[in-house]
C-alpha cells in the first residue's frame, strides 16, 4: 500500500469553477445547519432539484452535532445555479435501529425520481433506494446489507436490468484498513440486487491509495455512459486539517467512460484528476479540507456539463466543462483505450 502521493495533484483545465461558488451555504438555509454538502442534483418536471444533506453542530467551537441530528434538505432552481431553499428538511429517519441518512444521489427514471442514500444503523452502515415524486415523502424500495453506501443508478434499464454502481466496505477481508473499490450490481426490480462485479480497484488509480467509489450518477452520452467517481488518499504527515484534529485524507474527483450496453467495461479514463481541491472553499475553513465530492452532473441541450460538488464536508459548489472535451479526456487518457 502506498503511504501517500507525492506532489500536489491538480483539477483538469477543461474545468471550470462557477466563479459564484460555493452556490449553497450553511448560511443560505433557514433552520441552522454548519454543513450542507454532498448533494444530490437532477432535473425533474421542468425544474433543477436539489436534496442536501445537513449536519450541525458549532463552526467556532469546532463541535459537530450527535448524528441522529443529521436530515435532508431541498432546493429548486430554474437555472441550475440560483436556488430557492425550502424553509424546512424534507427527510430525517431517526429511530430505534436507524441512526440518520445523508448522502442523498438523484436518479430521473421515466416519470419517477429516485434516491440512492447511505443510512446509518446500530447494526451496520447501509445503502438504499427511495422513490418520491414530490420530495416530502419517500418510499425505500431496498436497503442493503452491511456494509455498503456511494449507491448511484443508471437512468434506464440496461439489458432489461437496473444497474447501480456501490463501494462496499470490507476492512476484515481487506486487512483491517480502507480498502475500498468501485463495485456494480444489477437488479430486475430496483429491490433485489446481484450479479454483483468488481469495477475500478483502488490501486489501479494513480492518484489514490485509500479508497474509490462512485461520485454522481452516470450520464448517457453517444459514446458511452459518462461517469464521475472519488479518489481518496491518506497521509499520516499531515496536520490539522480542518475542524477534526485527525483528518489526513484527500478527496479528489476523476472520470471515466463505460460501454453502453456493457456498463461493466471500463472503455476511457482519465489518468488524473479531473478535480482536485485548489479553490480556497475547498481547502481552508471547512469541517474536512482538501475534500471534493461530486454527487451531482447533468448534461445540457448546449454540451454543457453542470458537476455539482460537495466542497470541505462544508458547502456545495458547482463546476462545468463541455461533453466534448470531458469525452476527450477520458479517451486520451485512457488506460485501455478501445474507441
Amino acid at each position: 500500500m502506498r503511504d501517500s502521493i507525492v506532489g500536489p495533484l491538480f483539477s483538469s483545465p477543461i474545468i471550470t469553477r462557477y466563479a459564484g461558488n460555493p452556490i449553497l451555504t450553511p448560511g443560505d438555509v433557514p433552520y441552522g445547519p454548519a454543513m450542507v454538502f454532498n448533494a444530490g442534483v437532477t432535473k425533474f418536471k421542468g425544474k433543477y432539484v436539489m436534496v442536501f444533506r445537513n449536519d450541525y453542530g458549532d463552526e467556532l467551537k469546532g463541535i459537530v452535532a450527535p448524528h441522529h441530528t443529521t436530515n435532508l434538505g431541498l432546493a429548486f432552481s430554474d437555472d441550475g445555479i440560483k436556488w430557492d431553499v425550502q424553509p424546512k428538511p424534507c427527510w430525517s429517519w431517526h429511530d430505534e435501529e436507524v441512526i440518520r441518512v445523508y448522502d442523498p444521489r438523484l436518479t430521473v427514471i421515466g416519470e419517477q425520481c429516485y434516491m440512492c442514500f447511505a443510512v446509518d444503523t446500530k447494526h451496520g452502515l447501509r445503502g438504499g433506494i427511495a422513490v418520491t415524486e414530490d420530495f416530502r415523502s419517500f418510499e425505500v424500495l431496498s436497503l442493503s446489507l452491511p456494509d455498503n453506501r456511494n449507491m448511484v443508478l443508471f437512468p434506464e434499464r440496461i439489458g432489461g436490468k437496473y444497474v447501480r454502481l456501490e463501494r462496499p466496505m470490507p476492512v476484515y477481508s481487506r486487512g483491517g484498513i480502507d480498502r475500498f473499490d468501485m463495485w456494480m450490481s444489477d437488479s430486475p426490480d430496483l429491490k433485489y440486487w446481484g450479479n454483483s462485479k468488481l469495477l475500478l480497484a483502488v490501486e489501479d488509480v494513480a492518484y489514490a491509495n485509500d479508497k474509490v467509489g462512485p461520485g454522481a450518477p452516470p450520464v448517457k452520452t453517444d459514446k458511452g455512459w459518462l461517469t464521475l467517481f472519488h479518489a481518496v488518499d491518506i497521509d499520516r504527515r499531515r496536520g490539522k486539517n480542518g475542524w477534526e484534529d485527525s483528518w489526513k485524507k484527500r478527496y479528489t474527483s476523476g472520470i471515466l467512460l463505460l460501454d453502453l450496453a456493457d456498463p461493466g467495461r471500463i472503455i476511457g479514463r482519465a489518468e488524473t484528476p479531473l478535480l482536485a481541491p485548489e479553490a480556497d472553499y475547498e481547502t481552508d475553513g471547512g469541517f474536512r479540507n482538501h475534500v471534493i465530492f461530486p454527487g451531482g452532473m447533468i448534461l445540457e441541450d448546449t454540451g454543457e456539463v453542470k458537476i455539482y460538488y460537495g466542497a470541505a464536508d462544508t458547502v456545495e459548489c458547482l463546476a462545468t466543462a463541455h461533453v466534448d472535451d470531458l469525452l476527450h479526456l477520458c479517451l486520451e487518457g485512457t488506460v485501455n483505450k478501445q474507441l
